[in-house]
């Protein structure tokens, strides 16, 4: 199974690669947009402004092959803004359209009765799992997070975990070839490692 991270350089793109290395998994690190489509499993990370990382995406030529990569069927794994910017729109930096492979915004939180960004671990409450990706985890679960925005996504039936902070948000999507995480899996201790893994081993072949 060939596993791709991509790079466009607003990524820790270390701490995922050695996530994945830790399940045995040796993943290439590249921002080259021809070995997207090559991939059979695509992980974009992400850290920083949403504006610095669609520049970016756009400068290296990606926007157009993950989306097509995405519309084909083939999975994604997408970490914070690897998640954020699949949706249509977020608030961030005056206003960004995203890639607009789901329907929804990302919105920052409101900071009047909570500190923002929001920093360390959470709740993750399962509200939809269809490919059983917390299968065999005790609750409750937790995942750490950073984030100073959260994704509103019109389709509920996509969202995987919700988590509470000043709202209810989705702190993860899954579809049926699409894990999405507004928490770092790749820091959250063996929960994080848990869903990965269950997540590749849904793909593998």
């Amino acid at each position: 199974m060939k596993v791709t991270i991509l790079d466009y350089g607003v990524g820790n793109l270390g701490s995922v690669r050695n996530a994945l290395l830790c399940l045995g998994v040796e993943a290439s690190v590249t921002s080259d947009a021809r070995l997207i489509d090559s991939s059979d499993l695509l992980v974009v990370p992400g850290q920083g402004a949403a504006g610095d990382a669609m520049a970016a995406l756009k400068s290296h030529g990606l926007v157009a092959p993950i989306q097509d990569y995405i519309r084909s069927g083939r999975p994604y794994f997408g970490i914070c803004l690897g998640y954020q910017l699949l949706f249509d729109f977020t608030e961030e930096d005056g206003g960004i359209h995203g890639l607009g492979l789901f329907s929804g915004q990302v919105k920052r939180f409101d900071s009047r009765d909570i500190k923002v960004p929001q920093m360390g671990w959470n709740q993750l409450d399962v509200v939809n799992d269809p490919l059983e990706l917390a299968s065999g985890l005790d609750q409750p679960l937790f995942g750490y997070f950073a984030n100073s925005y959260y994704v509103e996504p019109e389709d509920p039936s996509i969202v995987f975990t919700q988590t509470d902070y000043g709202t209810r948000f989705a702190s993860s999507i899954q579809t049926a070839t699409v894990l999405g995480c507004q928490f770092h899996p790749e820091k959250s201790g063996a929960v994080g490692l848990h869903i990965i893994k269950e997540f590749l081993n849904r793909h593998a072949h």
